[in-house]
C-alpha cells in the first residue's frame, strides 16, 4: 500500500496516490474557478437589477459560491469518493489535499459521506436559488435565506464537533497537527460558513420583522377609520 500523509496515522486510504500537481497549481485552478463564479454572479445580478445595493450584491456572491461549490466541488465528493484518493484529476486532488486537514473524506466516513449529500441535493440549489431571488428582490427571499443560513449554520457546527469530539474525548484526530492544515484549512477554511450564515439570520429576521410591524400598524390605523 502506498504511503500516504493522513492522520490518525496508520488509516485506511483505500488505492490513495500523491497528487502529481503542485499544491500552488492546484489552488490557482481552484482560485480561477471561484473567480469566474463570482465574476458571473456580479454581472448577472447587474444585468437584471442595475441598482442592487451592496448589501444585497454581496448575499447574492455569497450564495453563488456557496450554491456552487456545494452542485460542484462537493458534489464531485459525493459522486467520486470512491475514487479520489486514487484520481489525478484536479477535483480529487483539491480534496486529498484538504484531506490532510480531515481525512474522513477519504475514507467514506458516514456521517461526512451523508451530509455532503444532503448539502449537494437540498442546500447547494436551495443557495443558487436565494442568489436569484435576492437579486429579483423577490418576498421570499428572507425566508428561504434563514432556512439555508441555519442549514449552514448547523452543518459547519456538527462538522466541526463530530471532529472535535473525535480528538478530544476519543484521542483520535482525523487532521495533521500543522497549522496549515488544523488552523488554515479545517478552522479558517470551514468558519465562513458559520460567521456569515449568523450575521444573515439576524438580517432576515430584522427585515421580516420590520416588514410585520408595517403591516401591523397598517391594520392598526384601519381599525380606527
Amino acid at each position: 500500500m502506498e504511503p500516504h500523509p493522513y492522520y490518525p496515522i496508520g488509516v485506511d486510504i483505500v488505492g490513495y496516490k500523491p497528487n502529481d500537481r503542485p499544491l500552488v497549481l492546484i489552488l490557482g485552478y481552484f482560485s480561477l474557478g471561484v473567480t469566474a463564479v463570482l465574476a458571473s454572479a456580479l454581472i448577472v445580478a447587474r444585468y437584471l437589477r442595475p441598482s442592487i445595493s451592496c448589501g444585497d450584491l454581496f448575499n447574492v456572491l455569497w450564495f453563488t459560491l456557496s450554491g456552487a461549490l456545494h452542485c460542484g466541488f462537493e458534489g464531485y465528493l459525493v459522486t467520486h469518493h470512491a475514487q479520489i484518493a486514487g484520481s489525478q484529476n484536479v477535483l480529487a486532488q483539491l480534496w486529498k489535499e484538504y484531506s490532510k486537514s480531515d481525512s474522513r473524506y477519504l475514507t467514506a466516513d458516514g456521517f461526512v459521506t451523508s451530509i455532503e449529500t444532503i448539502t449537494v441535493v437540498v442546500w447547494g440549489p436551495l443557495c443558487l436559488l436565494v442568489a436569484y431571488l435576492t437579486i429579483v428582490d423577490h418576498p421570499l427571499r428572507h425566508p428561504l435565506q434563514i432556512i439555508a443560513s441555519v442549514a449552514h449554520l448547523y452543518g459547519a457546527t456538527l462538522y466541526y464537533a463530530t471532529s472535535l469530539f473525535e480528538q478530544y474525548v476519543h484521542g483520535v484526530s482525523h487532521s495533521r497537527p500543522e497549522p496549515l492544515y488544523f488552523l488554515a484549512y479545517f478552522v479558517l477554511m470551514n468558519l465562513p460558513w458559520i460567521v456569515v450564515p449568523a450575521f444573515l439570520i439576524r438580517q432576515s429576521l430584522a427585515a421580516i420583522s420590520g416588514a410585520f410591524r408595517v403591516v401591523n400598524h397598517i391594520n392598526a390605523q384601519k381599525k380606527f377609520r
